[in-house]
């Protein structure tokens, strides 16, 4: 069967490890039967990582190359480049080398038997902290009993779409994007491919705690209204025991009296439901942020540099399509 391939891979700041995981790449496709595309998206890299993906292109003509204006994230720069692949199955990969390459064909056979979506699950984690693990295996059970969207659980971006996965992915538009939650969205039938990941090959992560934080209340706030329905519940719940701490208290005078006394009383009722209400104040001005976003409409990237030769679907191509 013959059908063509196209492999994204968003970079930022990899100069380490481009030469490296280009190689073991190529090694991969070579072996496949299939007319094949990398397509690099440099995501307003600071180091060398364009030069070289520009060498790539001169030297490997299955190599195209885009360089976004600025660092707009690996969410975008994954949309871009599902934008520009225009194949049969798409492959969706990091260049650190944490993800295997060897893998693809795998991820192809199960294509092949009728899958739309072939995710890579994460069995074994080298190279990573126990906090880091626990942390990470919390957060997509958290998502798996929050989001009304079923998530697959240890599953990061590294996988297979289809031509009409792909085509359902630039339809969705959104610029908070959470996109292990619209690969997910999007239906189709899916599969696992269950991998060891490596350790980083070289260099450092671009994820610290702090950026995971944000993707993960990107991920619970683009998939979820539980934060709303907790802040409700927390707020009823503040209501109904200020009344009935109310009741105690008018009772207590009724039948006891009540000389001037229970100022700390007084201070922690007071502390209690400020604190709740601007918790909830909170959550709502998540979503309203969101939408404040969402409302403004702006592209999701720009283009600045196309090196290599790039067949785009259609007009998937332009640079921050809406």
């Amino acid at each position: 069967m013959s059908f063509s391939l196209a492999v994204v891979v968003p970079a930022y700041n990899e100069a380490q490890v481009i030469g490296t995981f280009h190689a073991r790449l190529a090694g991969v496709l070579d072996g496949i039967d299939a007319a094949c595309r990398v397509i690099y998206v440099d995501d307003g890299s600071s180091d060398e990582t364009w030069p070289m993906v520009v060498a790539l292109a001169e030297e490997d003509p299955r190599v195209a190359a885009l360089r976004l204006s600025r660092n707009f994230g690996k969410e975008a720069a994954m949309t871009a480049g599902l934008d520009t692949a225009d194949a049969d199955a798409v492959v969706v990969i990091d260049a650190d080398l944490q993800d295997p390459p060897e893998l693809i064909p795998e991820l192809i056979a199960q294509w092949l038997d009728g899958y739309d979506v072939v995710y890579a699950t994460r069995g074994e984690r080298d190279g990573e902290t126990r906090t880091k693990k626990f942390t990470s295996a919390a957060f997509y059970r958290v998502m798996e009993k929050l989001s009304d969207t079923p998530l697959p659980r240890d599953t990061g971006d590294f996988r297979l779409l289809s031509r009409r996965a792909v085509e359902a992915m630039r339809g969705l538009r959104e610029r908070q994007r959470f996109m292990k939650g619209l690969f997910a969205w999007i239906g189709y039938p899916q599969t696992s491919v269950t991998y060891h990941r490596d350790a980083r090959h070289a260099g450092n992560t671009k994820w610290n705690y702090w950026r995971l934080t944000n993707l993960a209340i990107e991920g619970i706030t683009s998939f979820s209204t539980a934060p709303l329905r907790m802040a409700t519940w927390l707020g009823v719940s503040a209501a109904g025991f200020a009344f009935l701490y109310g009741l105690w208290v008018m009772f207590k005078v009724l039948l006891w009296g009540d000389p001037v006394r229970g100022y700390p009383t007084l201070m922690v009722v007071i502390l209690f439901l400020g604190g709740a209400q601007l918790l909830a104040l909170g959550v709502i001005g998540e979503y309203i942020g969101r939408t404040y976003a969402e409302a403004k409409r702006r592209p999701l990237y720009y283009i600045e540099s196309r090196r290599g030769g790039l067949s785009c679907g259609g007009d998937s191509g332009k640079a921050g399509r809406e």
